[in-house]
């Protein structure tokens, strides 16, 4: 296992759509591995092949419970519902949008054996899901947004969130 250089999205690699994962192999086994000890390292809530420089259908998306899920060519089955929040990614680091995500997301993926198998989420999952699927097909959050801010402007917006709240 290693922890990979994330490519930030300047890198042509990240506008590229992915190629679908047809080998399941030591090959493929070992990149989710080192996806997985990279996203660790970068204490991040997914990542997808691309932002290593791989360009496969795979993503690592961290659950409810802090399980790390692998997903080969991942689909999405189903959506439903709305939120709107702040997104990041590790590879526009230090800048963060506010983005329109459904609420519940169904996804239909292969482990590192070709199984297939579904899974769904809620929040903070269902945004995963989508953000990390995205990269597959070469988008990265920040085509959404109308402006991104950076550390210390979202810092100045949730001090200013916390006052709001405690004077309700």
């Amino acid at each position: 296992m290693a922890i990979r250089e994330i490519l930030t999205d300047r890198d042509p690699a990240l506008h590229k759509k992915c190629h679908v994962v047809t080998q399941f192999d030591e090959k493929l086994a070992a990149l989710l591995d080192d996806l997985k000890e990279t996203l660790a390292a970068a204490n991040g809530a997914g990542l997808a092949a691309p932002q290593v420089g791989i360009l496969r259908r795979a993503v690592i998306v961290v659950d409810e419970e802090d399980e790390m899920l692998e997903l080969v060519n991942p689909e999405i089955l189903s959506q439903s519902g709305e939120q709107d929040g702040l997104e990041g990614c590790l590879s526009v680091p230090g800048m963060w949008g506010y983005v329109k995500r459904p609420m519940y997301v169904k996804v239909r993926a292969q482990d590192r054996n070709g199984n297939w198998f579904e899974v769904a989420g809620d929040e903070m999952v269902a945004r995963c899901f989508c953000h990390e699927i995205e990269h597959l097909d070469g988008h990265v959050f920040s085509e959404h947004v109308d402006r991104l801010y950076d550390n210390d402007e979202i810092e100045q917006i949730m001090a200013e969130e916390e006052k709001k709240g405690k004077r309700r």
